[in-house]
This record gives C-alpha cells, structure tokens and sequence, in this order.
C-alpha cells in the first residue's frame, strides 16, 4: 500500500461496480427511497422504510418558500445576468448562512442544552427550559427555530411530528422543543411556534444526527427549489430587469390535492 493512501468509508468504486456504505447503488435503486439512501450516506446504515420516509418528508419541507426568500433572490439575481445554471445555484447556496437556513444546528443545540439539564432527573423540563432561555438571553442570543415572519402556525411542524411519531422516534427531543415553545411564551407572552427549521433540528437530534450536518438537510433541500427559481428567471423574465423583492404574483396552477 502506497503511503500516500489514505480511508474513506463512504463509496467504494470498482470496475462495473459501484457501492454506497456497502451496498450495491444498481440494487438500492428502485428499492429504497431517496431518504433512506441519504440516511445511509450520511449514519451508515439503511433505515426502514417509515425513516426513509420521515427523511424525505424533511427534504421535502423545505425545498421552496418562494421567489423573496434570500436565496431563491440571489439565484433570480444570478439569472438575470445570464450566469449558467450552476452559478445561478452557487449564488443561492452561498446566501445560506446563519439567519437563512441555519437555524436547525442552532435550535438543535438548544434542545440538548435542555435535555441535559433535565436528564438527571432532578431537574423538571420546564425548569430546565427557563434555565437554558434565561442564559440566552442573557448573552443576548435568540433561540433558533420558533416564530416565522410569513406563518403564525408553521403547517409543515405537525407533519413533521406526526410522521416522527409513526416512524417511533418522537421521543424526548420533541418533547424538549415543545418546552421550549412553552417556555418563550412564558417569557415572552406570546406564542412563537416551532418552525420548520425547529421540528427538522427535534427530529434530526432523535435521530442521532451529527450537529455539524443538520444544516446540510436544509442545504441539499433547498437546492432543489433554486434550480426551479433560477431557471424561471431565465426563461419567463427579461435579463437585467430590476427585481424588486416581494413585488412578485402568484400565477400558477390553482390550489389542488393528493
């Protein structure tokens, strides 16, 4: 062996063969879902189908939220000066930072700041919750992950939930956020409801996510809504037309369901 190679655990590639943490790609195609190959690549081993399908309801969540969010405004801007596809992209990509689409790592980190005090027992969890908003506000720091500037009642945290509970893992970090929630308000008197972002960081923290890749669900996610974005642009709208933030209008298909 050669001292300049050096391991990796993720694919190993051969001659017609092609392997994802062990498992042929040709034979995971068709018959595990986009989640629970994306599970797989990032914990190392294949989920059942209700994770998978918990995974790619997380995906799905958030994968647009329209042409004014800042990265889809950065993709349109891109677009406009006739960058390729990529650029356009990378413009969007690039926009996602701490206060747009960086708030599941942080909310996540808050509620294992509350199971831990909670954790030995002795500490009750609203307890535990007012300890851990009374030192973030302290150091002047908000909690990520509740309140939304569009949505009184964020739609897709129930959902969210709900398909957590059906795949068993609505466990205690759920329960935590919920304090949470509670507890603002204690503070606050007013409600700010667990965002998308909030029930993406309780449910990827059940999982056993790392902290350091809850951002990256977001991030792939969103990916897909600015190659929607970008490419609309460049085909509906003139190049370089001044594109005024929230002046946009809705004109496609009327409402319809599953």
């Amino acid at each position: 062996m050669s001292e300049n190679t050096w391991n990796t655990a993720i694919t190993d590639i051969k001659p017609n063969e092609i392997r994802l943490r062990g498992y042929r790609i040709d034979e995971l195609m068709g018959r595990a879902d986009f989640g629970q190959v994306l599970y797989l690549l990032l914990r190392g081993e294949l989920p059942d189908e209700k994770i998978g399908r918990l995974m790619t309801a997380m995906l799905v969540s958030s994968m647009d939220h329209g042409p004014g969010a800042p990265s889809a405004h950065a993709a349109r801007c891109a677009a406009r000066t006739g960058a390729p596809l990529a650029a356009c992209v990378a413009s969007g990509v690039l926009s996602i930072n701490r206060f747009h689409g960086g708030a599941i790592e942080d909310c996540a980190r808050a509620i294992k700041e509350v199971m831990d005090r909670a954790d030995d027992g002795e500490c009750p969890l609203d307890d535990a919750v007012d300890q851990v908003l009374a030192e973030y506000k302290a150091r002047k720091f908000r909690v990520a992950g509740f309140g939304h500037r569009v949505h009184t009642a964020d739609p897709r945290t129930p959902r969210l939930f709900e398909l957590a509970a059906e795949a068993g893992v609505a466990g205690p970090q759920i329960a935590a956020c919920r304090g949470i929630e509670a507890g603002l308000a204690r503070q606050l008197g007013k409600t700010l409801p667990v965002n998308v972002d909030g029930a993406i960081g309780a449910v990827l923290l059940g999982l056993g996510f790392d902290f350091e890749v809850m951002n990256g669900l977001f991030l792939l996610s969103r990916t897909a809504g600015l190659i929607a974005q970008a490419r609309e642009e460049t085909t509906r709208e003139r190049k370089m037309r001044n594109i005024v933030p929230g002046a946009h209008r809705y004109d496609g298909p009327p409402q319809r369901s599953l």
